[in-house]
């Protein structure tokens, strides 16, 4: 990709109009930890910074690093390339006016022209598999007597919290060689810095700083940052090189006697031919998601501030790996999760530190079913098979998680006597619409949802290990739900029946559920006229460029856009706002309705995917959003690096999209319902 051409020659623009610009860019670790921060301007986010570790990978992060101040020095005079928001609303200094343009790819550098013709670039860099972050200023025309001088910002809090002015912290460094180090706080790991530039202590605090998307969601939002010193820097000499790290006991820091020089040039090296192998810009967006969690994988939810979720983790592992060519991961991932079996369910989060898991959601197991069974059967020809012992561990995980469902677990979850999923108690949502204001679930969803069914019946498809002849139970369930989700006065399905586990009752709200019945899984429970007509009514009523409603416009509780504080945006959640997710389940949907020829693959990807994908340059560079507002212009809300977005983007492309069917290319084959003798 070309740079981004952001202000040119004397056609400057003001630096308040720069700050229009909302992008964002990340750099990950592999580890949960990452560096990130706005395109143009000052940081916006209390988790922009330039080194964020994970100490327990993927969680304990801690923010170390925040960010910098950067001036360069000519004969001409001292020029800023850096920016700060201050209390009240001030921008200072004025570095952001000289960006010149932005490139995303191999990974962020942004070029400064200043005004006497000088012209210097910087580069961010994150090492794969190390808590360390490269940060990099050269010379690219103009003056070759130019000197730089670099302040970081320094703070060692966790990272949802903000960090304020305080005695205890610790401004001397320990230097020895290039490496200079910081030790903050007690139990706060060191701040290490690798660099070929000239220290002198000076420790300042910077107050005030100000985040205006915090300021945005109604929370807190203005901290101090420290300052111990000032580096400087000859960049006629040479490039000025600050390789950031954070000293774990568990993870490699930077080797001992290495020189910033020879590392940063082996750091490039090895990068460069690591992103230079993905194919496509969602190939290397899906890597950023794959992380170690102990010795194993998982997959982080989204950047910057969810960890790993286990519906958001089985839901994006299926485009992340399985349609990635990735099964090395895929399979980490599935065993790594499968040591988490409590009364046949996996837990939907691990808490940041020492808490026990959380075991609230009626699909993640499901989810986990459906992810261990097309993982198998891709996996089946003998590219990166499992071991006897790995397949006989997923195995059991799914036969436990069949058992638990079948007799009963938490939260009212079990098998009803027409075939269907009852599950739900007051106060404690289990599907993903899971939002809470205060002790008020926003979608209760309590009884048999929809979407629950369609995975039911397509985990017993996949793994008929129940305590009966699978087929009749099957059978059963199938014919339950069609005969009891239809709506025929509306012509599509109801979202809930059984309503708070009051026979015979439905709840009619057009949410976008409904098309798991037809799309996003190996087998449409729904077939013929019926389906047709769902997701049409689907696409009139709930369809947005960035992906599905979660509620239409015109229902009752309808929410246009995701805004607020914290308990207005938990109530608009699942009340409007857009899903880049759930585009997956509709597109092949409408695909699978239409009959899935070469030339409706291609109709659906001009008319579906290629929208999403221009979104890619929109705010999460490379990435795609968590959420977007239901109402036009859609703009995109809440994590702008989300996995399941990318995952869901990535499996429409490489597989429901493809112009070659998914079976002719020995990928997974659509599941079909058991046979009469299906057994293990």
């Amino acid at each position: 990709m070309s740079a981004w051409r952001i202000v040119s020659g004397s056609e400057r623009k003001p630096v308040r109009s720069l700050l229009t610009d909302t992008r964002e860019w990340i750099e990950t670790d592999g580890l949960g930890g990452f560096a990130s921060g706005p395109v143009i301007g000052p940081r916006s986010r209390r988790y922009h910074g330039l080194l964020l570790a994970a100490t327990t990978p993927p969680t304990g992060r801690l923010m170390l690093v925040n960010g910098l101040d950067a001036l360069v020095e000519t004969a001409a005079g001292r020029f800023p390339i850096s920016s700060q928001r201050y209390l009240p609303d001030t921008v200072h200094p004025d570095g952001a006016m000289r960006i010149d343009a932005f490139e995303p790819a191999p990974w962020p550098s942004w070029r400064f022209g200043l005004a006497d013709g000088t012209v210097v670039e910087q580069e961010v860099l994150a090492a794969q598999g190390m808590p360390a972050v490269a940060v990099t200023f050269r010379l690219a025309g103009g003056s070759r007597e130019a000197s730089l001088v670099v302040r970081l910002f320094l703070s060692g809090r966790d990272y949802h919290a903000l960090h304020h002015e305080n005695p205890a912290f610790r401004f001397d460094p320990v230097i020895a060689g290039e490496r200079i180090t910081w030790h903050p706080y007690p139990g706060v790991p060191g701040i290490a810095v690798l660099t070929n530039g000239r220290y002198h202590h000076e420790p300042f605090w910077y107050r005030n700083v100000l985040y205006t998307e915090e300021r945005a969601r109604g929370l807190d939002h203005v901290e101090d940052l420290a300052a111990p010193g000032v580096l400087r820097f000859d960049l006629g000499r040479e490039e000025a090189i600050l390789i950031l790290s954070a000293d774990l006991e568990s993870r490699p820091s930077l080797p001992e006697g290495a020189s910033a020089k020879s590392t940063i040039a082996r750091l490039r090296a090895s990068e460069r031919r690591r992103r230079d192998a993905f194919p496509t810009r969602l190939h290397r967006a899906a890597d950023s998601y794959l992380v170690r969690r102990g010795e194993g994988r998982t997959i982080v939810a989204g950047y910057p501030w969810f960890t790993d979720w286990g519906r958001d983790t089985f839901i994006a592992l299926r485009g992340l790996c399985l349609s990635a060519g990735r099964l090395d991961e895929a399979r980490a991932i599935l065993l790594e999760w499968s040591g988490s079996l409590s009364e046949g369910m996996l837990p939907n989060r691990f808490p940041e530190r020492g808490e026990a898991p959380e075991y609230n959601a009626v699909d993640a197991s499901l989810w986990f079913v459906v992810a261990v069974s097309e993982f198998l059967r891709a996996a089946a020809p003998g590219r990166s098979k499992p071991k006897v012992a790995e397949t006989r561990r997923l195995e059991d995980a799914v036969r436990a998680i069949m058992d638990g469902y079948a007799h009963g677990t938490r939260y009212g979850i079990r098998l009803d006597e027409d075939g269907l999923l009852a599950a739900g108690e007051p106060g404690v949502p289990l599907t993903w619409m899971e939002a809470k204001v205060g002790d008020r679930v926003i979608t209760p969803r309590i009884g048999k949802p929809v979407e629950v069914q369609a995975l039911w019946l397509n985990a017993l498809a996949a793994a008929p290990i129940v305590p009966e002849r699978p087929r009749s139970l099957f059978e059963r369930g199938r014919r339950a739900f069609e005969e009891r989700f239809w709506n025929a006065a509306g012509g599509y399905l109801h979202d809930v029946v059984d309503v708070d586990h009051r026979l015979g009752t439905a709840d009619p709200t057009f949410r976008p559920n409904q098309i798991f019945a037809v799309g996003g899984l190996p087998l449409a429970v729904l077939e013929g006229e019926r389906a047709r007509r769902v997701v049409d009514a689907v696409e009139e009523r709930l369809l947005t460029p960035l992906g599905l409603r979660t509620l239409a416009p015109g229902e009752s509780g309808y929410v246009p856009r995701y805004e607020g504080g914290p308990r207005e945006r938990d109530a608009a959640y699942h009340q409007g706002t857009v899903w880049p997710w759930l585009l997956g389940p509709f597109v092949e949907a409408w695909v699978r309705v239409r009959g899935g020829t070469p030339r409706v693959r291609r109709e659906a990807r001009a008319r579906f995917l290629d929208p999403l994908l221009r979104h890619l340059d929109d705010a999460g560079i490379g990435h795609i959003s968590e959420i977007a507002d239901g109402d036009p212009p859609h703009t995109p809300r809440g994590c702008p690096f989300q996995a399941w977005s990318v995952g869901e983007a990535l499996r429409l492309s490489a597989d429901v999209l493809h112009e070659t069917r998914r079976a002719a290319r020995g990928r997974r084959p659509a599941a079909r319902p058991p046979s009469a003798d299906a057994s293990r």
